[in-house]
């Protein structure tokens, strides 16, 4: 199981989870996006829709007729009703359920830094958890510091 830690630092959440939803998406897999607050959850679903003028990322927010089908789905809890093997916490708040994913995407910023850090060192002593610590440079691309 791998955990991405993604230190928000020069990008915003509203320009990072569309990249990494991306990247799930278009390997053929399914995201399950955890966020605690309904008005995050909202305008993470405005998000999906409207973050590039000619595209959009196909989602819905958790309570649906089709949640099942959905390759993206935006929920309170770490649930995956839509049969993800992904899930990204994108509200600063790691969730231990993630553990039950293939991969997991933990998206924090300053405010949250450390909940993130006590939660890099709780993971460091979990069998079969890989751990990455991501930040972005000076000139705005991801290196993977840890």
């Amino acid at each position: 199981m791998q955990v991405d830690f993604y230190h928000l630092t020069l990008a915003p959440l509203d320009r990072v989870l569309p990249s990494v939803a991306e990247k799930v998406l278009g390997s053929g897999g399914r995201l399950l996006i955890v966020a605690g607050d309904p008005a995050l959850r909202t305008r993470l679903d405005q998000l999906l829709w409207t973050y590039q003028p000619a595209s959009f990322l196909p989602h819905a927010q958790e309570g649906g007729d089709w949640d099942a089908e959905q390759p993206a789905l935006i929920a309170e809890a770490v649930t995956p009703a839509n049969g993800a093997r992904n899930v990204a916490l994108v509200d600063g708040v790691w969730r231990d359920e993630a553990l039950a994913f293939e991969r997991a995407f933990h998206l924090f910023d300053e405010e949250s830094i450390g909940a993130a850090r006590a939660a890099w060192r709780a993971l460091g002593e979990r069998d079969g958890v890989e751990r990455r610590y991501w930040r972005q440079d000076e000139n705005g691309r991801w290196a993977q510091v840890a």
